[in-house]
């Protein structure tokens, strides 16, 4: 890949203005800090250029500009993300698809609509909410976050027990291949022919290509809905009355654990009503037909008592439900109370494990003279424990790198996986031979070159950089900068 010079740069953004305009380019250093990291301020990594497009004809001109001049580039959404997967890891290009926001078409007979990458999630949802429809896939950004940073990481949220992911929620794709064509995959139909390549392109996390436009399922808003909260002294009871609910033959909307220092955090926030000296909390959602809700809450209700809840409620109302649903979903930044940064993890493990694992977790972190708060879905068994931590503090980001990585070493030796929504980007690539082989990393890498031949298109993500890691385990905390302002930490 080529490095720019700083006699070329002045040619490179002239030229990307006469496809932007000149309101569409940032080069100026102190405009780049603002796209140096997402969500996950561990990693950092600077741009040579953001661009704005604000169409696929624009997008396509950029990257094709960036073939010739041999840049990397990459997509960018909101930033929210959590596993460094929109950095420009090598320079280059970011292409910010902020400024195509739009909702294009809605067909209500149909259930689809056709939105703009740049759309936030929950703008969907409010576009189609007077005739009483909904966009399903709910990250806990979703007031943040876009449908097309969804896309790359083929985001859940806390309804995916449910409902789903990201890519069960998508027909098709326009998207600008990383040589610039324009190219449809899918269509507007759940029975699309030939190879589903849209479900392929779905969770590429910006490999692949770069999605202009998207086709969604949008779901008709429930008759019913009923959230229940039950409260627990032991986190052990709590997670066995997840098991127990599913065992049950019931399929709540969602399944959400919170342990005690987020409640703490939560109520210290925003006082939504949580009990503050409760070890950990489940919040279970109903939806559907309101005809048979309630007996469906009374079954759990009955097996979170057998499980030793202590306590167990339905929301009066649904400001109520509201409150409750505000303390889960802006849990995460309620942890800005009790320390000064985090790191969220992103395992995937079987219920069954719930139990042992979430005891592990604590034990690795407390070994790494640390804390960890945990709020996460467990329903479908993606954890989210948030390492707190103080980057002030010399060598404590190493000793947090090293607790995640083992986390992720145990989520994989009880069966289960690295990532259920955030991606692998760059915190997790050294960790994919935990789950694959050898054999299958080499097939995904051959999968992807199709798409990306020269690998231009988001350089440095999913794929491990080492050799050693296979047989190693967890990955040592080395940082190193790309350039004079590269990425910040690596491992």
């Amino acid at each position: 890949m080529a490095t720019l010079t700083a006699g070329r740069k002045p040619v490179l953004r002239r030229e990307l203005e006469t496809i932007v305009g000149a309101d569409g380019v940032l080069s100026d250093p102190e405009e780049l800090l603002v796209y140096e990291s997402d969500g996950l301020t561990l990693f950092r990594a600077l741009a040579d250029f953001v661009v704005f497009p604000t169409s696929a004809e624009q997008v396509a001109a950029v990257v094709r500009l960036a073939n010739r001049e041999s840049i990397p580039f990459v997509a960018r959404g909101a930033g929210t993300g959590l596993s460094g997967g929109c950095l420009p890891a090598e320079g280059g290009l970011v292409i910010s698809m902020m400024r195509m926001n739009r909702v294009l078409e809605v067909d209500y007979d149909n259930q689809i609509a056709v939105v703009e990458p740049g759309l936030v999630n929950l703008h969907l949802s409010w576009a189609v909410g007077p005739r009483g429809f909904y966009y399903a896939p709910d990250p806990s950004s979703q007031q943040a976050c876009t449908i097309g940073g969804n896309i790359a990481n083929n985001s859940g949220g806390p309804h995916t027990l449910k409902y789903g992911v990201t890519v069960n929620h998508v027909l098709g794709l326009e998207v600008v291949l990383p040589d610039g064509e324009i190219a449809w995959l899918g269509g507007r139909t759940r029975d699309a022919l030939g190879y589903d390549l849209a479900g392929v392109f779905v969770g590429s996390e910006g490999t692949f290509g770069i999605a202009t436009k998207i086709v969604v399922r949008i779901l008709k808003k429930p008759q019913a809905v009923k959230t229940v909260l039950a409260v627990f002294d032991r986190i052990e009871q709590a997670s066995a009355a997840v098991s127990a609910i599913i065992a049950a033959g019931l399929v709540p909307a969602a399944v959400e654990m919170i342990d005690q220092l987020t409640i703490q955090a939560v109520e210290d926030a925003f006082g939504c009503g949580y009990p503050r000296d409760a070890a950990a909390a489940l919040l279970i959602e109903l939806d559907g037909l309101a005809v048979g809700m309630s007996a469906q809450a009374d079954r759990i209700v009955a097996a979170c008592r057998e499980a030793g809840a202590r306590e167990v409620r339905a929301a009066a109302d649904e400001a109520e439900r509201q409150l409750l649903w505000k303390g889960r979903k802006s849990a995460f930044g309620a942890y800005g109370r009790v320390s000064p940064a985090y790191m969220v993890m992103d395992g995937v493990i079987p219920r069954t494990k719930l139990p042992y694992v979430l005891s592990r977790v604590n034990e690795i972190v407390a070994a790494h003279g640390l804390r960890v708060g945990n709020v996460f879905h467990a329903g479908d068994g993606n954890l989210h424990p948030n390492i707190l931590y103080d980057p002030r503090t010399p060598g404590e980001e190493a000793r947090v790198v090293a607790a995640g990585a083992e986390i992720m070493k145990v989520c994989a030796e009880v069966g289960g996986s690295i990532s259920g929504e955030h991606g692998i980007g760059l915190e997790k690539a050294d960790f994919m031979p935990f789950i694959f082989s050898p054999a299958d990393l080499a097939l995904m890498q051959r999968l992807k070159d199709a798409f990306n031949p020269r690998g231009l298109c988001n350089p440095g993500k999913v794929f491990p950089t080492r050799k050693s890691c296979v047989e190693t385990g967890p990955v040592a905390y080395r940082p190193h900068a790309i350039e004079t302002q590269g990425l910040a930490q690596r491992f």
